[in-house]
């Protein structure tokens, strides 16, 4: 009898992953190749949309604006077709942030690209960015400082290795920048001092706190720091990174321009020219506030940073799910009944999710984190709980979640007892107001029937069955008899919906 040979366990199939960064001057795209080796790079695309030049007064943006970025978004759009959705993440940063009525911009940018744009905060955008650089560098416990410039805003962490411990976003960029002290072309030293001033002015709230904590290695990151870099080393200053003596020669060589379309270094990009004025006098201002002397410079960002967070979610590491943790241990929220809530609600989710055309990838986590935090408010006052955990909901720093993830947790938190008002769910994205609605009533259902706070044997012997507006639950006979209450809950509760068109009826 031959003896078969041992035969090598098959690898892993790899896994394309994508990440797009709509930056308020430009826009990134980076694909990424997942393997047993790690992650390679496949492709990446850079365009200089400029957002932020057309962001106008009224808080709206500009006819052309909009179609350089949907443009752009359909050349992106093109190369994420043949990636799941589930493995792309796109995000929105500063100008999208300050957009007024940006709903309908949205809309067209999801359609260009066929992924949904999630608009981050500031505080998620420097979690991002900081996880993006830290991956690139060596040093597990090395304590540093990283400081990416955008086009309208300024991020700068403190953080030891692939912790970040203190994040700021400020309302400065290279285009915000150019734009306030050099919106008509001149340059001259005197607003070259002015534009260095504010730009210290504007970190100096975060001086004390960020010296105290102290960092062993500065770190720039973006696209403004690395112009100046390049400039800097094509002056015979260093190549390896930008020092105090090679940024104050940039600067001076600045002095000598009079005006934006003068600054001619051969290492600057033409789309770079534009805003290096605004780039150079931020850089100096942060170095200024902050006493740094030397700033080694990274290839990675929040593109990088928001592919790592992919890996995360895909292999059960789901920064997110930290998040509802930490706020549910902040606020002592009771895990045992948020638990049975839980248990509850998937299993209606399960019974009505063909029905209501609801998807266990995309929309299964909203209610799964709702039923986590539901009783939030708790900590604060019994009264009106819910419309206190909905505050803190849509307030927090919540990381790894959009300003969208908040709004719709906080919507279904905000109803998931009392009145349930439909304008509450007007305020979303309109794809979520119907499938917003749906996933409320699961968990206000789910609540009603955990209200004793005691384990419900048996979930598989409950029964929730959607015909259009009609609702059919089903719970044991012998169930029903042990929890009179919850019978006259949920007759209650179908007066409530009755008054919006819905009919729930319970039978044994």
């Amino acid at each position: 009898m031959s003896r078969s040979e041992p035969t090598t366990p098959p690898s892993p199939p790899s896994l394309t992953l994508a990440a797009v960064d709509l930056g308020s001057n430009s826009f990134h795209m980076v694909v990424m190749r997942q393997s047993e080796a790690g992650l390679q790079v496949m492709d990446r695309i850079r365009e200089p949309v400029r957002l932020a030049s057309g962001l106008q007064a009224d808080k709206t943006l500009s006819a052309e604006a909009q179609q350089r970025a949907i443009e752009c978004l359909q050349r992106f759009g093109q190369i994420l077709r043949g990636i799941p959705v589930a493995q792309t993440r796109v995000v929105g940063t500063n100008t999208l942030r300050r957009l007024k009525q940006s709903s309908a911009f949205l809309l067209e940018a999801e359609k260009a690209l066929g992924r949904p744009v999630e608009v981050i905060s500031g505080v998620e955008e420097a979690r991002l960015i900081y996880s993006g650089v830290s991956h690139g560098l060596t040093g597990a416990d090395e304590k540093r400082l990283v400081v990416d410039i955008g086009g309208g805003s300024t991020e700068l962490i403190v953080g030891k290795g692939a912790r970040p411990r203190l994040m700021e976003s400020v309302h400065m960029g290279c285009v915000s920048h150019t734009q306030r002290f050099f919106s008509d072309g001149q340059i001259t030293a005197e607003r070259l001092s002015r534009a260095r001033r504010a730009a210290a002015a504007e970190v100096d709230f975060l001086e004390k706190r960020y010296r105290d904590k102290g960092w062993q290695r500065a770190v720039g990151s973006s696209g403004s720091v690395r112009s100046v870099w390049r400039v800097a080393a094509e002056l015979g200053f260093g190549d390896d990174h930008i020092s105090r003596e090679g940024l104050e020669g940039v600067y001076k060589a600045l002095k000598g321009c009079a005006r934006i379309k003068d600054i001619k270094f051969a290492s600057l990009r033409d789309d770079r020219r534009a805003v290096f004025a605004g780039s150079v006098t931020v850089l100096a201002g942060v170095f200024d506030t902050l006493g740094i002397q030397r700033m080694d410079v990274s290839d990675r960002a929040l593109r990088e940073g928001a592919i790592y967070d992919l890996v995360g979610r895909i292999s059960d590491g789901d920064v997110r799910e930290k998040s509802v943790r930490h706020i549910g241990a902040r606020f002592t929220v009771d895990e045992q009944q948020a638990r049975r809530v839980e248990q509850v609600a998937q299993r209606l989710f399960d019974c009505v999710a063909k029905e209501w055309e609801l998807n266990r990838e995309t929309d299964w986590p909203y209610l799964h984190w709702a039923s986590a935090l539901h009783e939030l408010g708790l900590a604060i006052s019994h009264s009106g709980f819910h419309k206190h955990g909905a505050y803190v909901l849509a307030k927090a720093d919540m990381h790894g979640f959009s300003r969208r993830d908040q709004l719709i947790l906080a919507a279904l938190v905000r109803v998931h007892r009392g009145r349930l008002a439909r304008e509450i769910f007007a305020e979303l994205p309109a794809p979520w107001q119907q499938k917003g609605l749906r996933l409320a009533l699961l968990l206000r259902i789910a609540v009603l029937l955990c209200r004793s706070r005691q384990d419900i044997p048996a979930l598989e012997s409950i029964e929730l069955e959607a015909r259009g507006s009609r609702l059919l639950l089903r719970l044991p006979v012998d169930w029903l008899e042990l929890h009179p209450l919850t019978e006259a809950d949920v007759e209650a509760e179908a007066g409530r919906l009755a008054g919006l068109g819905w009919k729930l009826k319970l039978a044994s």
